[in-house]
C-alpha cells in the first residue's frame, strides 16, 4: 500500500502528515506500507520542510530527517491513496486524475477526522503550526484507524 500526502508546496502540511503517519506505522510495526508527500507546485522543490514544521515535529519527538520537498508526479497517481490537505488541492488531484493518470483514491485528510474543519489551514500563510499539527493528528488518526483497525491500539 502506498499513501501520498499532498499540499501546495510540500514544506509545511504534507511533510508534517507524512512524518506523523510514518512514526505511527513504525510504532505499530506495520510493514509493506509506503508513506510519502508531495506538492502541487514547484516553489520549494528540493527544500527541507519549513522551520516551523521541523521545530514542531522535533518538539513532539517525531523524526523528519531526510525529507525534501518535491512536486507531485504521474507516478503518484499509481498510489493507493492521495490525501489532500485542503479542497483546492483535492480539486487539483481530481482534475489530474480525471485525465486518466491513474487509480489512486483521492480524499481530504479531514474526511477522516471528527472535526468541524474541512481543510487543514496552511501555516505558511497563517503562521499557526500548532493548529495545523492538531488537525493533522486528528486526520491521521482517523485515516490510520480506517486503514489499520487491528493495529490502532499499538500507536
Amino acid at each position: 500500500m502506498k499513501i501520498v500526502f499532498v499540499c501546495l508546496g510540500n514544506i509545511c502540511r504534507s511533510p508534517m502528515a507524512e512524518a506523523v503517519f510514518r512514526q505511527w506505522l513504525e510504532a505499530a510495526q506495520l510493514t509493506g506500507v509506503t508513506v510519502d508527500s508531495a506538492g502541487t507546485g514547484n516553489w520549494h522543490e528540493g527544500s527541507e520542510p519549513h522551520e516551523g514544521t521541523l521545530h514542531l515535529l522535533e518538539q513532539e519527538g517525531i523524526d523528519a530527517s531526510g525529507m525534501e520537498a518535491r512536486i507531485l508526479s504521474q507516478k503518484d497517481f499509481q498510489s493507493d491513496y492521495l490525501i489532500a490537505m485542503d479542497a483546492e488541492t483535492a480539486g487539483t488531484l481530481h482534475s489530474l486524475k480525471g485525465s486518466g493518470t491513474g487509480g489512486a483514491a483521492v480524499f481530504r485528510l479531514l474526511d477522516f477526522a471528527d472535526s468541524e474543519e474541512e481543510d487543514v489551514p496552511d501555516p505558511y500563510f497563517t503562521g499557526d503550526f500548532e493548529e495545523t499539527y492538531k488537525l493533522i493528528l486528528q486526520g491521521c488518526s482517523g485515516l490510520f484507524h480506517e486503514l489499520f483497525p487491528d493495529a490502532s491500539e499499538r500507536v
